[in-house]
């Protein structure tokens, strides 16, 4: 289609002419994009953090990474505009970790600031990861919510990179628990949104405390008159790093996308593969030992899988791809390398096993679908609020529709194998060939009549077509309790209040094992000996697997299910507060204080009840 209209304006060049033109063109594209992505090896870094990132995965830097990382190693300012999804943590976390000299563990040497505690959690967790193998580096996360105890211990054990809030780092600070006599660096990340909830006073204040030669850093996903005072008033000559949107359209590309919970991702994508059956069809992950675990898992279930990474030799990629074009392979499991290096066309629908890294990324993998004015579509796995505020970022990003959808059933998908299986056989020719009916024959001999036989052949062909489906129902992972309706049991856990045991612990816990969202449990109800769990009925089974063995607070627990029975310990720990019982009601034996003293009526003189 493309080489006909290109025919049409370029008329008196032949068709072997244009076809040239074309391949030098991409191939010229080609060398251009790969020129332009820079690897994090290239920089100069510490051996322990190019072990740490090349473990994490990562090899190739986003833009706001290669554009920030060389200036922030060397100590300048620096106001970073770009969007949520850009992969800023990074772009300040390795410089922050490779800074850090560790000469006073009690002085903290790195600041960062975060809007919401989930964002330092988020930032914490990333920074530790690049800080795996530098000894020197100690972090401690700071924010409103967790106990003040538990993070004064933290930081008088010795933290020199602190990531936290606003208010619970002013709170430290007054406490002196907090000392930014040896600061070096200030991090301001999302640093609008942090005007938006009101601390820019806070943010003020403490830039004033901290040293005055030290090196300032600002992201923001925009530029407010307040960012541009804080910018003016606190940096000293700051290098101004914007990052260039592309295209933010895709056009007749259907996109949707499904909450999932992370221990259940791989088995949502089988569902979605059995329930679409692309005939082509490209999975993006983030890092290449996903790529790599993932494409052993589709395998396993009997799926034409392939993966692809930038890890790979040149002649292994080669014949992947060349594998994915003759369609003896139709699954390409692969990194964003495959996205932004690798032409390839004729795809049905795009599969983001992971949210990307950078929003740009997002428009060149759905990009790989839609093509000759055909509707394609993107499919997208998210799990957790974060991701979901994630996903809701790439959408205004992008000015695109990405609608959520309920995953299908297992049931259904059974119900359309067998209703595509009625629809071959009902159009099979009839068999001109004798032999099938000397088969009969034969079998027929041996007592397997001609229905038998038939059931025995068709039911060997439904169990092929639905072999890659997973065992469970996939139902939507629960969003808060149960009011979504969907069943609930309750497991037991064999550890309580006797072991200084907290509903946060129990939760925190469920989650690691599981790798399931927070909001996917119900009510946790804490005794002397043994806790209670609300979970998903769908999820029991998994939640029993993962579980076992796990450990609380350091004591090795059992998880099974609650099959009721005495109490001990007096009244449970609620975390729903419409369970609470109404302790004004308690305190007169069930009934109402005004009930209880009904009789009574007030006396100027003598306040006193009537005496009857």
């Amino acid at each position: 289609m493309i080489s006909k209209i290109i025919f049409v304006f370029f008329h008196p060049l032949t068709f072997a002419d244009i076809c040239g033109i074309m391949i030098h063109r991409k191939l010229a594209q080609f060398v251009n994009r790969e020129r332009k992505i820079m690897q994090f090896k290239e920089l100069d870094l510490s051996q322990e953090i190019i072990d740490a990132v090349e473990e994490l995965g990562f090899s190739e830097m986003t833009e706001i990474q290669e554009k920030s990382i060389p200036v922030l190693l060397e100590g300048r300012d620096v106001v970073g505009r770009s969007n949520t999804g850009t992969g800023k943590t990074a772009a300040f976390g390795i410089p922050a970790v490779e800074r850090v000299t560790g000469s006073d563990k009690r002085c903290a040497e790195v600041l960062i600031l975060c809007p919401t505690r989930e964002l330092a959690m988020q930032a914490a967790g990333e920074i530790r990861k690049f800080a795996k193998y530098k000894r020197t580096v100690r972090t401690c996360a700071v924010y409103g919510g967790a106990s003040m105890e538990k993070q004064i211990m933290e930081l008088k054990r010795g933290a020199n990179i602190v990531i936290g809030t606003p208010g619970r780092v002013m709170d430290h600070m007054r406490r002196r628990t907090l000392k930014l006599e040896q600061l070096k660096t200030v991090i301001l990340d999302e640093a609008d949104e942090m005007l938006n909830m009101g601390f820019r006073e806070d943010i003020e204040t403490i830039l004033a405390e901290a040293p005055e030669e030290r090196q300032t850093v600002l992201f923001s996903a925009t530029m407010p008159k307040e960012i541009m005072a804080i910018t003016e008033k606190y940096q000293h000559d700051p290098v101004q790093i914007k990052i260039k949107s592309a295209q933010k359209t895709v056009d007749l590309i259907e996109q949707y996308y499904f909450e999932v919970a992370m221990g259940r991702k791989t088995d949502a994508l089988r569902l979605l593969i059995a329930a679409y059956s692309p005939s082509s069809a490209m999975v993006f992950c983030n890092t290449k030992k996903m790529v790599d675990e993932l494409t052993e898992e589709l395998m396993k279930s009997g799926l034409r899988a392939a993966g692809l990474h930038g890890d790979m030799k040149q002649a292994q990629r080669t014949q992947v791809m060349n594998s994915f074009k003759a369609k003896n392979t139709n699954i390409l499991v692969a990194t964003d390398v495959a996205a932004r290096g690798i032409d390839v066309s004729g795809i049905d629908a795009v599969f983001n096993y992971d949210l990307p890294q950078d929003n740009e990324y997002y428009i060149h993998r759905i990009g790989r679908t839609g093509r000759a004015g055909k509707k394609g579509a993107a499919y997208t796995l998210i799990t957790g609020r974060k991701q979901f505020f994630d996903l809701k970022a790439i959408a205004q990003y992008t000015k695109a529709e990405i609608r959520e959808m309920p995953l299908p059933e297992r049931s259904d998908i059974v119900a359309l194998k067998k209703q595509k299986l009625v629809e071959d056989i009902s159009v099979m020719a009839h068999p001109e060939d004798g032999a099938v009916y000397d088969i009969l024959s034969v079998l027929e001999s041996m007592g397997i009549g001609p229905r038998e036989a038939a059931a025995r052949i068709i039911g060997g062909k439904l169990s092929e077509e639905i072999a890659a489906l997973p065992e469970f129902s996939a139902a939507r992972p629960l969003k808060k309790g149960h009011r979504n309706g969907a069943k609930t049991v309750k497991v037991d856990i064999n550890i309580g209040r006797s072991k200084r045991i907290a509903p946060n612990f129990i939760l925190g816990a469920l989650v690691d094992a599981t790798g399931m969202s927070g909001q996917d449990f119900g009510k946790i109800d804490i005794y002397d000996d043994h806790t209670t769990v609300e979970v998903p009925e769908t999820e029991y089974d998994y939640i029993i697997e993962s579980t076992n063995p796990m450990k609380i607070n350091g004591h090795q627990v059992e998880v099974k299910l609650y099959k009721g029975g005495h109490e001990k310990g007096g009244r449970p720990v609620y975390n729903d507060r419409k369970q609470r019982p109404d302790r004004r009601k308690m305190a007169y034996g069930g009934r109402r204080k005004q009930d209880v003293f009904s009789d009574y009526t007030p006396d100027r003189r003598k306040r006193t009840k009537k005496r009857h």
